[in-house]
């Protein structure tokens, strides 16, 4: 291809692109011809999850302006700390990348003009604790993102920002991580493929959402080239209580303590993105049954 011609794609920022959904997200965007930067600072992203296509830059999102010189169409913001309960012991980390960070990413995106799609956090709107605690409220993680999702608003009102805010559902699938920053069903996956118990976290009621990585960068794309403004709830029907995930893989389980930021479940609101035509291709079941069968 010739640098005219490459000049002339459009260009997208992923930050965290290398990450779990962000490099799926990256290697969708360069399948389709768009020209794509990941900009990344490999907290929880890795270079194995590198794809062809995707020119990788290396750096926390304050230093934005100097990594990224050029002027992208659209900016997908997916690069911040995004665990709820580790959040409790390193609020510094979590203050830094997911405060300092998005300022500085909103303020690139005001200064070139560029769309900014914000991933959000489906537990600003959980259901509140029994002791009354919202959901917004429950680590650092959870009160920074329900914070930035209204600065991204602000920005639209104060400057004319065009953005679109996004909000994951327990996303699973193929590069999802397991260990200290990992989500359930990576980890029970990891627990079933080395014959451990699964660790259910008390009292394993508590109800979530579990939408697949590919229907998510489905909806991401979407949303990057028709989606405005705020409410775009990107979730499965699946719906399973942490017990009922647990028994997808295995009886073979252990309860343990629950845990301070435990939330019962949370509203999933759809219908701005099934009104771009969105709809769930894969199923949670299907995920697990494929996966064990592998195994076998």
């Amino acid at each position: 291809m010739s640098g005219r011609n490459e000049q002339s794609k459009k260009l997208i920022v992923v930050t965290g692109g290398a990450g779990f959904i962000g490099s799926h997200l990256c290697e969708r965007l360069a399948n389709l011809g768009y020209r794509v930067i990941s900009l990344d600072n490999y907290f929880t992203g890795s270079k194995q999850n590198h794809v062809a296509g995707v020119e990788y830059r290396e750096g926390h999102t304050r230093n934005i302006e100097t990594l990224i010189p050029e002027t992208p169409d659209i900016v997908y913001h997916l690069g911040e700390y995004s665990r709820t309960a580790v959040a409790m012991e390193e609020p510094a980390i979590v203050l830094d990348f997911n405060m300092v960070g998005t300022e500085a990413v909103l303020e690139f995106c005001r200064a070139r003009k560029s769309k900014m799609v914000y991933a959000g956090s489906s537990t600003k709107f959980s259901d509140p604790r029994e002791d009354g605690t919202p959901g917004r409220d429950l680590s650092p993680y959870t009160w920074s993102k329900a914070v930035n999702t209204e600065l991204v608003r602000n920005y639209n009102r104060w400057y004319g920002l065009l953005y679109a805010t996004v909000y994951f559902y327990n996303v699973y699938g193929p590069r999802e991580l397991s260990g200290k920053y990992g989500t359930a069903v990576e980890i029970f996956r990891e627990q079933y493929r080395k014959n451990e118990p699964l660790t259910v976290n008390s009292p394993g009621t508590q109800t979530r959402r579990y939408t697949h990585v590919l229907d998510t960068v489905d909806a991401l794309v979407l949303v990057g080239e028709q989606g405005e403004g705020d409410e775009y709830g990107i979730a499965s029907n699946d719906e399973y209580s942490t017990l009922e995930l647990a028994k997808l893989f295995s009886d073979n389980l252990v309860m343990m303590p629950a845990r301070r930021t435990s939330r019962p479940g949370a509203r999933v609101d759809t219908a701005k993105i099934q009104s771009l035509g969105w709809k769930q291709q894969h199923t949670l079941k299907k995920y697990i049954e494929s996966v064990k069968a592998q195994m076998r």
